[in-house]
Parts: C-alpha cells; structure tokens; sequence
C-alpha cells in the first residue's frame, strides 16, 4: 500500500487518496447536476406522472431524520453496530432521496410558493439554508461515511461532529418546505 502525504502533513494511503477524490468530484458534480435541473427548459408536459414524489421526498427526509437520531444516541451509548446501521440507513434514505429529487425535477413541473406576508419570509429563509446546507453537506456525508466504514475513526468524529448537525438540519427543513409549499402543489 502506497502512502502519500496531504497537504496538511498526514499520511494518507493510495486508496484514501483514490476515494477522497472521488468525493471531492461527487461533491461538485452532484450539486451542479441538481442546479442544471432548474434551469433546463421543459417541453410540453411529461408522460410520466411523478405528483407524488415531494409527499415521498418528505417522507424520506423524516425517515433520515430518525435514523440520524438514532445512529447518534447509539453512539452515545456506544453501540457501534447499531450507530453503523442507523448511518448507514440514513444514507440510503438520501441517497433515494437524491434519485427520486433529481426524477421530479427533471419530469416533473416547478411549483412556485403562493403565500404572503410573514409565512412567506419564514418559507424562504428555511428554503435558503436548506439549498445551502444541502451543498455543503454533501461532501460532509460522504466524508463520514468513507472515514467510517475505512475505520478511520478519529477522522470519522472529528468529521461527523459537523456532519451531524448539518444532516439533520437538512432532513428536518426538507420535511419543513414540503409542508410549507404542499399546498401550492397542482
């Protein structure tokens, strides 16, 4: 196994250094794929009916919520098999997510949000925060998943100390938007 130093001056195996690429360009490529969707032009109305996908897409993010919650009091408690379980459910959960979010904006049409007043505000702050933050933990998520099952541990806590939060900030706005823009839904 070849070792090779980081910029920072730790020593990091060939495979860490094949992987860590592999999440630098996911985390690029993944949120620019997802902004290119916005702007594609539509043409005519799909065949496909994927009307249900956003009540889905709250699910998923309630579902990854729990699991998040999950995984960190079983790792407070030290059950590392359970904690290793519920993460790794809350990544297939995002990770169907991603597919299923992606499927919907390309076939299906953008909702626009109709309320008013202070509702409004609160709506596009937490829509804001939650596209922002679910940039940011892409690479996050990827990263204490890889320090994690490589058993990187001290990586892993150092990483997942961020992740966490950030995670389940973004589960909860997800669910949040979808109950806030639900009835502007056609």
């Amino acid at each position: 196994m070849t070792t090779v130093r980081e910029s920072n001056g730790k020593l990091t195996s060939g495979a860490d250094k094949k992987f860590l690429t592999l999440i630098a360009v996911l985390s690029v490529l993944i949120p620019v794929v997802v902004a290119a969707l916005f702007f594609m032009p539509k043409e005519g109305s799909s065949s496909v009916d994927v009307s249900y996908l956003p009540a889905f897409h709250a699910i998923l993010n309630s579902l990854t919520a729990v699991a998040l919650v999950i995984g960190y009091v079983n790792v407070k408690r030290q059950n590392v098999k359970a904690h290793r379980a519920a993460m790794l459910a809350a990544f297939s959960l995002s990770a169907i997510f991603l597919v299923s979010y992606v499927t919907y904006h390309f076939l299906g049409e953008r909702t626009t949000y109709g309320g008013e007043g202070a509702l409004k505000y609160i709506y596009y702050f937490i829509l804001l925060t939650h596209i922002v933050l679910a940039v940011v933990i892409v690479p996050l998520v990827l990263l204490s998943v890889y320090f994690g099952i490589s058993n990187q541990l001290a990586r892993h806590r150092r990483i997942s100390r961020w992740t966490f939060p950030i995670w389940l900030y973004v589960a909860i706005t997800g669910v949040l938007v979808y109950l806030l823009i639900s009835p502007y839904y056609s």
